[in-house]
This record gives structure tokens, C-alpha cells and sequence, in this order.
């Protein structure tokens, strides 16, 4: 019985071009030769492989780079490879083989505690390119930036969207730039010292351009919030395994990439002994292994499951890290106010004292949201609290409120600094969103460009009625297949020259600069954060070893107990005597004395 691992994802020659179909009855192979399409009938192994027949093979025996192809199944009009290397008219035209160019050489670095920056490449430049990215890599290296996380970037339907219902796993969206932009980006990253995270979605494929259900049992008969849930422990689920196995290591060995965030792992129902995380965690080991490089895979979950990034020989998945999300809706309460939805459970300080000291908030405590108990401890004298990121803000905090604002149109200037400092001077991996160093005004709002009409409405027509159910009126909540909604969502690069804005710029620079020469705000050990607070006069304080990060949340000035020989700070301070006084919505961060 054949697999995959028989049939290169690359094919040396158009006779080696094979795809696998258990459930299909017949499968051609259309050709495009010089002058004409050749049609090529098939023949199927007892793996389900599909594959030139030996008397074909001789004429197909020519280098396959470049050669444009498609399968038709049991006699349908022809459509793409699922493996397919590049995807030069869209996820509905023809594939290519591609052999991309090979990245440059480096040595890597480890996720651990270092400063990510989360980036869409159409709407971080006004070109919204690989190459237009480029040019504003030296903005980050400037800034400390270790890793540019760049949002999906395989092949989905339209030219701009999120990427996240993506259906060509293996290919580089074209209107980025295709596989060949995607590695010069890399390169031009590692060339700076920046490594570069690829976020890549395995839980569900998009709506458009979806054609495995064609060739396999890709899917079950459930389904997640996004799509059908994907085949990982039912018969014939090996292939379909290796298959996403497969596409991830393609990210590291074809492209250079240096670490994965694996989109929504919670969504991967996976009932097997050996988790498809597990499993993923292993080969990533060994490919390290074999490039001599980190490699590292980061999941979004929202289990607050410790496990996944717990040791495999202590029973956990062995993941590097995963975003926690509960550190950031302490935070934001906190300094917001806001209680809405999700947020019910957060807003103490005990809360944020709490997510700051162990990480999770929900640690098998009830869930008002979620109407039920959720979560279970960190082991916090195993793991060390870098295995988590954390942010002020990121794509799905901004783009899933109804109109995609940012935390600037709503908080002060010191609040958005009281959140920065909290996240940047903590014990975790932190991770900025584009445009939030200089305080940005764009919107992130949730954009699409399908060319299918009905799924425009769809689309459309989904997304506000989910907000009206929260009380928002429609007219409010942008219209994502309207060009100007993705054309608002783009930076503005011009605002960090704006003196509002380059004076947020320097206070972010400040902070990363202190995170990467100041040992005690460098230690990613739990039990190096202590903290002090009080209520009702609203201040709060994280203690890092001798450094202490004091913020007065409230909005009356406040005496903090607390002497303090301050470095940086953002909005009005003194010290009287024994107390620190703070204006309000002011931060203060310096050395004890």
C-alpha cells in the first residue's frame, strides 16, 4: 500500500505528478504540453494514489517545473491539485509545478521571550506585497522586534481577505507575491536578524475552491464554527494526516520559515492516542534536527490547556508555546472597563494579579461565558512563562469587534501605555499588532473580496446579523466584500511622524530596549513577578526582580507606597518622600530603592 511519502510533493517530471483519491472511480490527468492539453487516464494503487500508468510514462518523462496541470474525477471538469505547489490563476485555476528558490542559509532563533510582531501583508504597506513589506523591516529592527508573525498567506479565494479560509495549503497567495515573494520576504527578514512565524490554519478549509471533498474523506460529517471539521481519526484519516503534516514542514524546509501558529487547535478533533499535534511536534523535531535550526510551533487555543505546551516525556504535546488569551482580557479590562461578552469574568485586579503570577485566569474555574468550568493550572515550577504569548491587542481583538477599532479610539494615550508596559515588561512572549507601536487610527476591519456574488452576501449578511444579536445596529458593522473596508484597514504610514504618535513609537522602543538589557525584566520565570496593588485607590504594581512597572488605573491622582527611582513613564509623576505620586492613567517604571 503506497502513501505519501512514495509520491514527492515536488515531482521531478510530469510522470511522477500522482494525487491521492480513494473515493474516486476515475481520475485523468490534464496536461498542458507545448500546443496542446494532454489527457492521461490514471491508474490507482491499493493506497488510493492515482498515478501516470507505465506505457504513459515514457512520453511524460520531461522536467516538470513549470508545467501547468489539473485532475478531472470521474469525469468532472478539471480542478487543482490539493498538493498544489503554486496556484497562478487562483484557487479555481489550474496548479503549477514550482520549485521555489532556496532560502538563504541562517542559523535561527528561539521563540522564547522574544518581541513578535504580528503583521498582515496586504494591509501592512499600501502595496500590500512581499517586496512592499520589505521596505519597512528596518521600522522593526529599529523598534527590537526577534519575529515578524505574518497572518495566513496560502492560497484563498479573491485577491485580499484575512487568509483564513484558505484552500491551497502548499501555495503562496499570488496577489502577495507567490511563492518566490514569500521567500525573498523570508530571506529579507533573516538578512536583519528577524525570524519569521507563518500562521497556518488546519481546522477547516474556506468556502470557495474547496475540492478535496472530490478526491477523499478529507472531512467528517461534523463541523467546527468555520467549516466541516477535518478527517484526523476516522478510516482513511492517515493520508489526510499526512497530508497537513506535509504542508507544515513545506512552511520550514521549502520557504525558511522558523516557527508556525497553528490557527485554533482547539477546532482539531483528533480522538487518536498519538494527537496530530504530537505527531506534528515530532517530525517538526526532527526536521529541526536535520536543517540544524529551531523550529518551533505555537498554538492558539482556547482550552487553557497547559498540556499542549507540557514536555512530551511528561505527557504533553510539546508544542513551544500558545497565545493566551486570558492575559490580555485581564489587562484590557482592567484598563478599559469594558465586560461585554467574554470579558464578564475579568476586570479585578485579583484577576490580573492572578493571570500575571500563573497565567491563566480560568484554571478549572467557572466560566460565565462559556456557562461551565474551563481551564486547569500551568504547572508554573515546570513551565517557564515564556511558553506564553501575550498581547495588548491583536488581529481577532480588533477585527471581531463589530467595526474593527482599534484600542485607540477609545482609551487615552496613557491607557494604551499602562497596557504596553504590562505586556512588555512581563515574564511572557510578547506580541504587538501592526501599526500599535505609534498608536495607529486605522481600523482592522473584517475584509473579503469573493467574486462569487452569493458568497458576498453570505458573507455580508452573516456577519451583521451576529452583531445585530448583540445589539449592534447593522448599518454599523462594515460591509466586508466593499473595497473600502479593506482599503481603511490599511496602515497609515505617514502617523508615525506625527509628534502624538512618535512620542507612543519611542515609549514602545523604550520598553523593548529595557526588556532586552535589563536581566530581571528578562527572566521567564514565573515566580519572578510579584505584584502589589489597591482597588480602591486604583493603582497597581508588577514587580520584576528589583524593577517594578506602577500604574495608577484610575482617573484621580494617587499616592503609591512605593519608592521608586524612575527610568521611563508615561503622563505626570513624582516622589514625596516615601510615595510615589501619579497623575492619572499614568505608568512609572524604574528600579526600587
Amino acid at each position: 500500500m503506497s502513501s505519501a511519502s512514495e509520491h514527492p510533493l515536488i515531482p521531478a517530471t510530469i510522470a511522477d505528478i500522482a494525487v491521492w483519491g480513494p473515493t474516486a472511480e476515475q481520475v485523468d490527468l490534464h496536461v498542458e504540453r507545448p500546443d496542446v492539453v494532454q489527457v492521461v487516464s490514471l491508474v490507482r494503487d491499493d493506497g488510493g494514489w492515482w498515478s501516470v500508468p507505465a506505457e504513459a510514462a515514457g512520453d511524460l518523462d520531461v522536467p516538470a517545473d513549470g508545467t501547468r496541470y489539473a485532475f478531472a474525477v470521474d469525469g468532472g471538469d478539471p480542478v487543482p491539485d490539493p498538493r498544489s505547489l503554486r496556484l497562478p490563476d487562483g484557487v479555481h485555476g489550474w496548479s503549477q509545478v514550482h520549485t521555489p528558490p532556496v532560502p538563504t542559509s541562517w542559523a535561527g532563533r528561539s521563540v522564547d521571550g522574544a518581541v513578535t510582531y504580528e503583521l498582515h501583508i496586504g494591509t501592512f504597506t499600501p502595496g500590500g506585497t512581499f517586496d512592499a513589506a520589505i521596505e519597512r523591516l528596518d521600522h522593526l529592527v529599529h523598534l527590537g522586534i526577534g519575529f515578524v508573525e505574518v497572518l495566513p498567506i496560502n492560497a484563498f479565494n479573491g485577491d485580499h481577505g484575512w487568509g483564513y479560509d484558505g484552500v491551497g495549503w502548499f501555495a503562496v497567495h499570488e496577489p502577495y507575491g507567490g511563492p518566490d515573494g514569500f521567500v525573498r520576504f523570508v530571506d529579507a527578514c533573516h538578512a536583519r536578524g528577524l525570524g519569521v512565524i507563518v500562521d497556518a490554519v488546519y481546522n477547516h478549509l474556506g468556502p470557495s475552491g474547496n475540492y478535496l471533498p472530490r478526491f477523499g474523506p478529507y472531512f467528517t460529517g461534523g463541523a467546527n464554527n468555520w467549516g466541516s471539521t477535518i478527517n484526523l481519526a476516522d478510516a482513511d484519516s492517515d493520508e489526510v494526516r499526512a497530508f497537513i503534516i506535509e504542508s507544515a514542514l513545506r512552511w520550514f524546509r521549502d520557504f525558511g520559515a522558523d516557527a508556525l501558529r497553528l490557527d485554533a487547535v482547539h477546532a482539531l478533533m483528533d480522538h487518536r492516542a498519538v494527537h496530530i499535534l504530537e505527531e506534528l511536534a515530532v517530525r517538526v523535531a526532527e526536521l529541526s534536527d536535520e536543517l540544524g535550526r529551531p523550529l518551533s510551533l505555537i498554538a492558539e487555543s482556547d482550552l487553557n490547556d497547559p498540556r499542549l505546551i507540557a514536555p512530551r516525556a511528561g505527557g504533553g504535546f510539546g508544542l513551544d508555546a500558545q497565545w493566551d488569551d486570558d492575559v490580555h482580557h485581564a489587562i484590557h479590562t482592567a484598563v478599559s472597563g469594558e465586560r461585554q461578552g467574554y470579558y464578564a469574568d475579568f476586570g479585578s485586579f485579583e484577576c490580573l494579579a492572578k493571570v500575571l503570577c500563573g497565567g491563566f485566569f480560568h484554571d478549572g474555574t467557572y466560566s460565565s461565558f462559556r456557562r461551565r468550568h474551563h481551564g486547569r493550572p500551568i504547572p508554573v515550577d515546570q513551565v517557564p512563562a515564556s511558553r506564553l504569548v501575550v498581547f495588548t491587542c491583536n488581529h481577532d481583538q480588533i477585527g471581531n469587534r463589530a467595526i474593527g477599532d482599534r484600542p485607540t479610539a477609545y482609551l487615552n494615550a496613557g491607557q494604551l501605555a499602562i497596557k504596553a508596559a504590562l505586556v512588555l515588561l512581563s515574564p511572557f512572549t510578547p506580541m504587538l499588532f501592526q501599526g500599535e507601536e505609534w498608536a495607529a487610527r486605522t481600523p482592522f476591519q473584517y475584509f473579503t473580496s469573493h467574486p462569487e456574488p452569493e458568497l458576498g452576501d453570505a458573507v455580508r449578511n452573516g456577519r451583521r446579523a451576529e452583531f445585530a444579536e448583540h445589539g449592534w445596529h447593522t448599518d454599523d458593522v462594515p460591509d466586508p466584500q466593499d473595497p473600502e473596508t479593506f482599503r481603511r484597514s490599511t496602515l497609515d504610514w505617514s502617523e508615525p511622524s506625527r509628534p502624538e504618535n512618535a512620542a507612543m513609537l519611542d515609549f514602545y522602543g523604550s520598553l523593548i530596549s529595557l526588556r532586552h538589557n535589563e536581566p530581571d525584566l528578562a527572566d521567564d520565570r514565573f515566580e519572578s513577578v510579584t505584584v502589589t496593588y489597591d482597588t480602591d485607590a486604583q493603582w497597581f504594581a508588577m514587580h520584576r526582580g528589583a524593577w517594578s512597572v506602577v500604574c495608577n488605573l484610575g482617573t484621580a491622582p494617587v499616592g503609591v507606597p512605593i519608592q521608586l527611582g524612575v527610568a521611563l513613564a508615561w503622563g505626570d509623576y513624582h516622589e514625596t518622600g516615601t510615595v510615589l505620586a501619579l497623575a492619572p492613567h499614568t505608568v512609572a517604571i524604574g528600579r526600587r530603592r
